[in-house]
């Protein structure tokens, strides 16, 4: 009789062996509900082919045909007006892990339409990742390989607060005025984004008054926002916009919770954003990967080509001297072994029975 253990090794070695001769697959599938599309990557047999995307050169099966992976999913939540090609290198990892990899794209906030990012996106987002697990579901091909009884999820930045609401952290629009009434001078671009910045002249006092002013009018709503999503079994939140929260719900996440941090990180300050998350929840989630020498943008891979950015998106996501970005893939190996840990490998879905 085979031991237990070594039929699982055997299993684990197979889909070890077969994943190494496989391509990554890329497909679009339709969002549900009037959402935009949901890009997904997943374990192929077709070869891998230069794709371009944007200013991306890739490697992938564009419409491979599906193989079996580990059975889990991974949902992952883009940063504010982004896309799903800057994090394709943390796809492809998941990938060659077996996992398959849903990216919905967040209405308002992504590269193709940014027209309603910070708090007016962060109320769809949860919702945004149930329907993309729900589109999932609905395709025929990848379907049948997965187990969505227990989902992963990864978000950066603006995805980074969707990550800590599925993760049971309640938040409010007022919390996000407060915030910015206080802090507006140290934690401006939070407040702006990329419409302006200060620059230690005699506007910068206009500047603060102007959108102080902006943000009381459109966000007293004192809403506590949360979303309950039963199918997220693991959360990892990068460098997340979370001032807005309410730090005791985060005190005890219903779900094992890690964090990654950017010590110099311009955009969301660390000690009004991912410090605050972290002093909170210290005895209940994982600090997965401190980078203190890394800027807003180091979670982003491949990088965004610089050429084509502003002056401040530039100064707001580029490597900061020094850092050295080719630890990246260290941490994106950190992501994929903790999913490993808390999605373990699904059992293979029961045969149809005969009629």
């Amino acid at each position: 009789m085979h031991h237990p253990i070594h039929l699982a090794l055997a299993g684990l070695l197979a889909l070890s062996a077969s994943l190494a001769q496989a391509g990554v697959g890329l497909r679009e599938i339709a969002g549900l509900q009037g959402d935009g599309p949901v890009t997904v990557y997943y374990p192929s047999s077709a070869a891998d082919q230069p794709l371009q995307r944007g200013p991306f050169q890739l490697q992938l099966a564009w419409q491979g045909a599906p193989v079996a992976g580990n059975g889990r999913l991974v949902v992952v939540s883009h940063g504010s007006g982004s896309n799903p090609w800057v994090y394709s290198d943390l796809a492809r990892a998941l990938v060659a892990a077996g996992f398959v990899v849903a990216m919905p794209e967040h209405a308002g906030d992504n590269a193709k339409d940014p027209s309603k990012p910070g708090p007016d996106s962060w109320k769809k987002r949860p919702a945004e990742v149930s329907r993309a697990i729900d589109a999932v579901a609905q395709d025929a091909a990848l379907a049948p390989l997965l187990s969505l009884d227990r989902v992963g999820m990864y978000g950066m930045s603006a995805g980074g607060h969707t990550a800590l609401s599925l993760a049971g952290g309640r938040w409010s629009p007022a919390l996000y005025k407060q915030h910015c009434e206080a802090n507006i001078a140290d934690d401006f671009s939070t407040c702006v984004g990329l419409l302006t910045e200060l620059k230690g002249n005699f506007l910068d006092g206009i500047k603060k008054s102007v959108a102080v002013g902006v943000i009381r009018q459109r966000y007293d709503d004192a809403t506590w926002y949360t979303h309950d999503e039963p199918r997220i079994a693991a959360v990892v939140s990068g460098v997340p916009a979370a001032a807005d929260f309410d730090m005791a719900s985060l005190a005890k996440p219903r779900v094992p919770l890690a964090l990654i941090t950017s010590g110099k990180d311009l955009w969301l300050v660390p000690r009004f954003h991912s410090d605050r998350v972290l002093a909170s929840c210290a005895e209940r989630c994982t600090v997965l990967a401190a980078l203190p020498d890394a800027g807003h943008g180091a979670l982003l891979s491949p990088q965004p080509p610089l050429a084509q950015m502003s002056d401040l998106a530039v100064r707001l996501l580029g490597d900061p001297p020094g850092f050295d970005r080719g630890q990246m893939r260290a941490v994106d190996t950190k992501i994929v072994r903790y999913f490993e840990q808390h999605l373990p490998v699904a059992a293979a879905p029961a045969p149809a029975k005969a009629p």
